[in-house]
């Protein structure tokens, strides 16, 4: 099992979706073992997206109050591990390299919102990408064991 990384920056095109649920199953997952932020590459509007929440909700975790943010935005850049899931972020991620030392990981995921049709074929978009971060996560961030 790997260690944990002491900080992870998830990072997406607009961190309005993939990003913040990242960030919200991590912290979920991890508590507050580890320092876990999110970001984009640009901002497209100053919430999450609905579907995003509602796809979070389904299991029991909130991100309807997340601020969206840029890689500019952020205070603290003493970052382990940085995990983006688009090439702009990718792009951007390995720019910070060169001032900053830390890993970058491509995890590429679809866009959910590029999902046309009824409310439930969208929503059923958010929730595969939900339930890939999940796992993706989980397999490449074990939990340690708990002792009762």
């Amino acid at each position: 099992m790997e260690d944990l990384p002491g900080s992870i920056l998830f990072a997406c095109d607009r961190n309005t979706i993939r990003s913040p649920m990242a960030e919200a199953i991590m912290k979920h997952l991890v508590g507050h073992r580890v320092y876990v932020d999110s970001a984009g590459v640009q901002l497209n509007g100053d919430e999450p997206d609905g579907f995003a929440i509602a796809a979070m909700q389904e299991i029991g975790l909130d991100i309807a109050r997340h601020n969206p943010k840029t890689f500019d935005d952020l205070t603290d850049m003493s970052i382990d591990l940085i995990v983006t899931f688009t090439p702009q972020a990718q792009h951007r991620a390995i720019e910070l390299t060169r001032t900053q030392a830390c890993e970058v990981e491509y995890w590429p995921t679809p866009h959910p919102a590029d999902v046309a049709g009824s409310r439930d074929i969208r929503l059923q978009a958010y929730r595969d990408v939900r339930d890939v971060l999940f796992e993706r996560i989980r397999a490449r961030f074990p939990a340690p064991e708990r002792h009762a």
